[in-house]
């Protein structure tokens, strides 16, 4: 629960994060007349705000905190240590870019919102969430607060799953994948690609069985399905992405094809051919969507490769997917994945590379910029040895 003091009164209500954020212990009421910059002031000490105002003048109020956290002044601590990282090396420059979006998320997520029971707001000029917030969180039986970030996430997500994303086309249809709240949208190509144009295993003209570990939306499942192998196994152990691949899968009506197994990593089967796409980044996630870009110490990589070999049929391959951003990061080592795939008993048939085409690959003024415009994803043939 979340506390305050308003009309005299303690009132509270429950909190919501999906960051994992407690409960704020200083909120003060905020309205039309708080400015931008006793806002920045008291975001930065700690001191969170209950917005009672217009809704649009809190979504401006938080525009206005992202220009200042953005640009901050030149007589700001942050600005003397964006200038020293270019010395540093990547790795330091990696933990100095994870330190200021931390410090970012934290001032911005300073800004709260109350939701009704019902997902409505009862703010002027507020606009409809009810079908978002549900889709988000499900019924609720009570009021609870969120930040108005995260709430303008919610409704972003809300219409990515209405729209949907393109991911190929076939007899001249496009096929969309609708990711929902929480469940990382497959907006980088360059891995369908891969996975679209390998050569499949010649295991599969014997016996059609693919698994896809770690199914997300469900979008290399459908691709596989595309390829026309029979039988597809997708895995995964968080509630909303299983929901997401299965409504993905219903709406190609790929039901007969797809099976999705509430499990970790393998199910207990064998296959012709299995499907990895890690997350990439050996580091800790710091909210529910980066859980599908950091893998803690590698732990969903080296489970893949230590249980490959045995779930695979003769002649198998498994295709791990993966980007080498952590290598030039300085958080993994090309050696060392080299020797985690020899230690599991694999040998490497071959990889295919396709180069990202995603909008911070070509971005000058990303502070990762120099290691990801040396990245490179990779498609990896593994076989047991």
């Amino acid at each position: 629960m979340i506390q305050w003091e308003e009309g005299g009164e303690q009132l509270n209500a429950r909190w919501h994060s999906e960051n994992g954020i407690r409960p704020h212990q200083k909120v003060v009421l905020a309205d039309d007349t708080l400015t931008a910059d006793i806002a920045y002031r008291l975001a930065c000490e700690g001191t969170a705000m209950l917005y009672r105002g217009d809704f649009q003048n809190a979504r401006q109020l938080l525009q206005a905190l992202v220009r200042r956290v953005d640009k901050p002044s030149k007589k700001s601590h942050r600005v003397d240590r964006l200038e020293k990282e270019k010395s540093k090396s990547s790795l330091d420059t990696f933990n100095l870019h994870r330190l200021s979006q931390s410090q970012r998320a934290r001032i911005l997520g300073m800004l709260l919102i109350q939701v009704n029971a019902d997902h409505s707001i009862s703010l002027r000029r507020a606009p409809e969430v009810a079908y978002a917030c549900s889709e988000a969180y499900g019924k609720q039986d009570q009021p609870y607060i969120i930040s108005l970030r995260e709430l303008l996430g919610v409704i972003s997500a809300h219409e990515w799953r209405k729209k949907g994303v393109p991911i190929l086309a076939r007899d001249d249809q496009e096929i969309r994948i609708h990711p929902h709240y929480g469940v990382f949208s497959p907006i980088r190509g360059e891995y369908i690609e891969l996975v679209l144009k390998s050569p499949l295993p010649k295991a599969i003209q014997k016996n059609s069985i693919a698994f896809d570990i770690g199914v997300g939306t469900g979008v290399l499942s459908v691709v596989l399905a595309m390829r026309e192998i029979k039988q597809i196994i997708a895995t995964d152990q968080d509630d909303r992405a299983i929901a997401c691949a299965q409504d993905n899968i219903s709406r190609l009506g790929l039901e007969s094809q797809i099976e999705i197994l509430k499990t970790n990593l393998f199910p207990a089967e064998k296959a012709a051919l299995i499907v990895c796409n890690p997350p990439w980044l050996p580091a800790r996630p710091s909210s529910t969507l980066e859980h599908a870009v950091y893998d803690p110490e590698s732990q969903m990589l080296k489970g893949f490769l230590d249980g490959l070999k045995e779930h695979l049929l003769p002649s198998g391959e498994g295709w791990l997917i993966l980007s080498d951003l952590a290598e030039h990061l300085g958080l993994r080592s090309r050696d060392e994945l080299l020797e985690w795939i020899d230690k599991a008993g694999l040998r490497v048939l071959e990889h295919r590379d396709n180069k990202p085409h995603h909008p911070k690959a070509f971005d000058k003024t990303d502070a990762l910029h120099a290691a990801r415009s040396k990245e490179v994803t990779s498609l990896w043939r593994l076989a047991a040895q």
